[in-house]
């Protein structure tokens, strides 16, 4: 359930697993956008977004999950063959028009 909260009452973070996707969400998207135009494999933008830390399931199913929620909602392209990661064109005009604003 995307909505159950992690941790305990007493535990300082209390955060969702809806709010951890949305987190994760931009930091993918945020990260492809900055190094635009420069494209990014999968395996790259794991890399990237995890700061070159050894690779584990859970950090590269959050990134792969990430690309799929936002490719399904238009701001990435789906990768292809290749597996290179790329924003839409509305995307960059968006990011462009904001400035890059969070």
């Amino acid at each position: 359930m995307q909505d159950n909260p992690k941790g305990g009452k007493d535990d300082p973070v209390f955060i969702t697993t809806y709010e951890e996707d949305r987190r994760e969400q931009w930091a993918v998207l945020r990260q492809v956008l900055e190094l635009h135009p420069a494209t990014l494999s999968k395996d790259e933008l794991v890399r990237e977004v995890n700061g070159g830390r050894p690779r584990k399931f859970g950090e590269v199913d959050r990134v792969e999950r990430a690309i799929r929620e936002l490719a399904g909602s238009g701001l990435l392209h789906r990768p292809g063959e290749d597996e290179m990661v790329n924003p839409t064109r509305s995307t960059l005009r968006y990011f462009e028009l904001t400035e890059g604003a969070s």
